[in-house]
């Protein structure tokens, strides 16, 4: 049974209950909601990732920026993700680009529409999913800009689709190629760099991959940067995106493509054997060096001659390796921002 009180004894009550409570306690009750938004701002600093269904893909992206400025696509590589351009993307959107960074097939929330879908890692399949990106999107022209795979994928689109291309930022420069020329070996030295290729191509490599990719992973983020002093936090936020179910053969298709182990798709003939050709690349351009890339990349002047439009290389320095976007943000957002002006 209740007993009914007083309005004079109710506030009475509340004010005793209130002096009990210690100050520190009142504090945290007050700020738990600003420290719950601060973690999930710090967890997922792009905010919600979107999702559009384009070509054979239902692709995750991460967009920011105004709506009306200059279309910017950021292409990440692997074992990497959308968080190579997490200090990259504040600098362009805050700077008046429409900036937008899809997951890759086999990385993050991006899946096939259709379980029957070969899954496919050839280059040339890989930047048509951009085409099909920006298709879906309704974007006409964008500045491309990428590393490793995204280098590659930008490198594509702009010799064969340069109308397509507004700018490219090219991290190692012109990394088009073909089965043919991968068959060519290559100094010992080189072949060495390349390890883990040939771990690949074997069927224990692919289930050591499947079985250990994390620390696999982790292992590709020390070799290709020696000098990037990433914490276990900034790592597992990117190893997510591996958890991927199409990652592995996403990746292991396309190193074993490379050297001319697995077949790729008939529909992509034509454009492979458009970039057997080399096709030089006339939009306006910037490729990008770290000074520790540890990753296999080719010397500069060793393509220099590809790009036939107005052009600059530029080595950043500092101890930067293999993900230059995230190691160095300012020098990646700023060559975005100068072939712009080209």
């Amino acid at each position: 049974m209740f007993r009914s009180i007083s309005t004079t004894s109710f506030f009475a009550v509340a004010i005793m209950i209130l002096a009990a409570v210690p100050l520190g306690a009142a504090n945290d009750l007050a700020n738990s909601r600003s420290n719950k938004d601060e973690t999930s701002a710090a967890q997922n600093p792009f905010g919600p990732i979107k999702q559009i269904n384009a070509g054979l893909l239902n692709v995750g992206y991460a967009e920011a920026g105004p709506a009306n400025g200059t279309p910017v696509i950021l292409l990440h590589g692997w074992p990497y993700d959308i968080y190579s351009f997490v200090d990259v993307v504040p600098i362009l959107a805050s700077t008046g680009y429409h900036v937008f960074v899809p997951y890759v097939r086999g990385y993050g929330s991006t899946r096939f529409l259709s379980d029957d879908t070969f899954r496919n890692g050839q280059p040339s399949a890989v930047a048509v999913d951009v085409i099909n990106f920006m298709d879906a999107l309704k974007i006409d022209k964008a500045i491309l800009a990428g590393f490793d795979w995204g280098a590659r994928s930008a490198d594509i689109i702009a010799a064969l689709w340069p109308a397509r291309c507004k700018g490219l930022v090219s991290v190692s420069g012109y990394l088009i190629g073909s089965q043919a020329s991968g068959k060519d070996p290559l100094p010992p030295a080189a072949e060495f760099q390349w390890w883990y290729q040939y771990y690949f191509a074997i069927d224990r490599g692919r289930d050591g991959y499947d079985k250990n990719r994390h620390d696999f992973d982790r292992l590709i983020w020390q070799l290709a940067s020696p000098k990037w002093k990433f914490d276990s936090v900034t790592f597992d936020r990117s190893a997510a995106a591996f958890d991927n179910p199409d990652h592995v053969a996403i990746v292991i298709h396309n190193y074993r493509w490379r050297l001319g182990l697995a077949e790729g798709e008939s529909k992509y003939d034509d454009l492979e054997k458009r970039l057997a050709q080399a096709p030089v690349i006339a939009v306006p351009s910037i490729t990008l060096e770290g000074d520790a890339n540890g990753a296999p990349h080719p010397d500069p002047s060793s393509y220099a001659k590809k790009f036939v439009g107005k052009y600059e290389h530029r080595m950043v320095t500092g101890g930067i390796g293999h993900n230059l976007p995230q190691e160095a943000p300012q020098a990646f957002a700023q060559a975005v921002m100068d072939v712009d002006r080209f």
